[in-house]
C-alpha cells in the first residue's frame, strides 16, 4: 500500500509538471476576469475569484481548517486512557493505531507540508500570479524557481490536514465505520476544493497535499508492522 500510494504521488507530480495546463485551466474557471485600471501590468489578467468572498464558505473553510487540530487533542486524551489500562485490560493494537494516526499529522502536513514544502519551495498562489490578479509569474507544480517568499502554494496544507483526516477511519469501529465513512470523506474532499475555489491553491497543490497524508499514513503503519519494530515492541 504505501509503496503504491508513494509511487502515485510521484508519477502525479510529473504529469502536473510536464502539464501545467491542467493547473491554469481548473484555477481559470473559478476566476472572474474584469477590466483592468491604470498601472496595471502589461501581462496582468485581473478579476477576482468570487467564493473566495462568500461569508459561509469562508465560515466553513475555518471549521474544516481547525477540525483536524481540534481531532488531535481528543486521540492524544484517547492514548493516554489506552495506557491508563493495565493486564489484559490494555489494548496495544488501539494504541498503535492512535500513535500511527498522532505521528502521521506531525510528519505529514505539520513538519513535511508545513514546515518543508510551504517555506521552501516558493511556488505562488494562483491569485498572487499575473494569470489571476496578482504581480508573480507562474511556477509549475514541483518547481523552486518562484518568487513566493512565505507560507507558498506546494503543497496545500489544508489539503494535507484533510487527507489525514479520511485516514482516522480506521480508527473507527467496524460497526460504525460505514456511517462515519460519508461525512468524513466529504469534510475531507470539501476542504481541498475550497482552497482551489478561492485561488489559494492549484489542482496539483490540493491534490498532492491530500494524498501526501495517505502516503505518509500508510507508511508509518508498514513501518510499525516490519518485524524489526514489532521484535521491539515484544521486548
Amino acid at each position: 500500500m504505501f509503496v503504491g500510494l508513494l509511487a502515485l504521488w510521484w508519477v502525479l507530480l510529473v504529469i502536473f509538471s510536464l502539464f501545467p495546463q491542467i493547473d491554469y485551466e481548473i484555477s481559470a474557471h473559478f476566476f472572474v476576469r474584469e477590466v483592468c485600471g491604470l498601472g496595471a501590468h502589461p501581462n496582468q489578467n485581473c478579476g477576482h475569484f468570487p467564493y473566495r468572498e462568500d461569508y459561509y464558505l469562508q465560515l466553513l473553510r475555518a471549521f474544516c481548517l481547525w477540525l483536524p487540530y481540534v481531532v488531535a487533542p481528543i486521540l492524544l486524551w484517547k492514548l493516554l486512557e489506552c495506557y491508563g489500562q493495565y493486564g489484559t485490560t490494555f489494548d496495544a493494537r488501539r494504541a498503535r493505531e492512535l500513535k500511527i494516526a498522532l505521528g502521521s499529522l506531525i510528519v505529514g502536513p505539520i513538519l513535511l507540508v508545513n514546515g518543508l514544502l510551504k517555506e521552501h519551495w516558493g511556488r505562488p498562489r494562483p491569485l498572487a500570479t499575473l494569470d489571476f490578479g496578482g504581480a508573480l509569474d507562474f511556477v509549475r507544480a514541483g518547481s523552486m524557481a518562484g518568487k513566493c517568499a512565505s507560507n507558498c502554494s506546494f503543497v496545500s496544507g489544508e489539503a494535507a490536514a484533510a487527507g489525514w483526516l479520511l485516514c482516522l477511519i480506521i480508527l473507527v469501529r467496524p460497526p460504525f465505520r460505514v456511517a462515519v465513512f460519508l461525512p468524513l470523506a466529504a469534510i475531507s474532499l470539501l476542504a481541498p476544493a475550497m482552497r482551489l475555489a478561492f485561488g489559494a491553491h492549484y489542482l496539483s497543490d490540493v491534490v498532492l497535499g491530500w494524498l501526501s497524508s495517505l502516503v505518509i499514513f500508510a507508511g508509518l503503519f508498514a513501518l510499525a508492522d516490519s518485524p524489526q519494530v514489532e521484535k521491539k515492541s515484544e521486548i
